[in-house]
C-alpha cells in the first residue's frame, strides 16, 4: 500500500491519447492520460467508460445528443454501448478507470494504446 502522486506520474510522459497505468483497483486499471484534439467515435459493449478531469476542460460528444463540457474536478461516465468521443481544444489531464484488458479504442478502427505501467 502506498500513495500515488498524480502530478508526478503525469510529468513522466508528454504523449497524448496514451493512457498510463498508475494503480490497480480490484479488476480495474487506474490510469492517467493527456488529451488534445479528438478521439474517434467509439463504444465499449461490456463496460462503462469513466473519465475524471484533473486539469483543463474537455468535451464529450455523444452520438445524436448535444456535447457535454467536463471541467477540472468533474467526472463523466459513459454507459456501456453508448457511442462517444472525447475531445479537447487544449491539453487536458484525465484519470481513467477501466477493466483490465479493455482496449481504450473500443470498437473504433484506431489501434488501442499499450497502457504502459508507470
Amino acid at each position: 500500500m502506498k500513495s500515488v502522486n498524480l502530478e508526478e506520474k503525469l510529468a513522466q510522459f508528454s504523449t497524448h491519447w496514451d493512457p498510463h497505468v498508475i494503480a490497480d483497483y480490484n479488476d480495474n486499471e487506474v490510469m492517467v492520460v493527456k488529451l488534445i484534439g479528438e478521439y474517434p467515435f467509439h463504444k465499449h459493449d461490456s463496460t462503462d467508460d469513466f473519465f475524471y478531469v484533473l486539469e483543463g476542460e474537455m468535451q464529450m460528444d455523444i452520438e445524436g445528443e448535444p456535447s457535454r463540457t467536463v471541467k477540472a474536478g468533474e467526472l463523466f461516465i459513459v454507459p456501456k454501448g453508448v457511442v462517444h468521443r472525447p475531445r479537447a481544444d487544449s491539453e487536458v489531464k484525465v484519470l481513467l478507470i477501466e477493466p483490465k484488458g479493455e482496449p481504450n479504442s473500443g470498437d473504433s478502427d484506431r489501434k488501442a494504446a499499450p497502457k504502459t505501467r508507470i
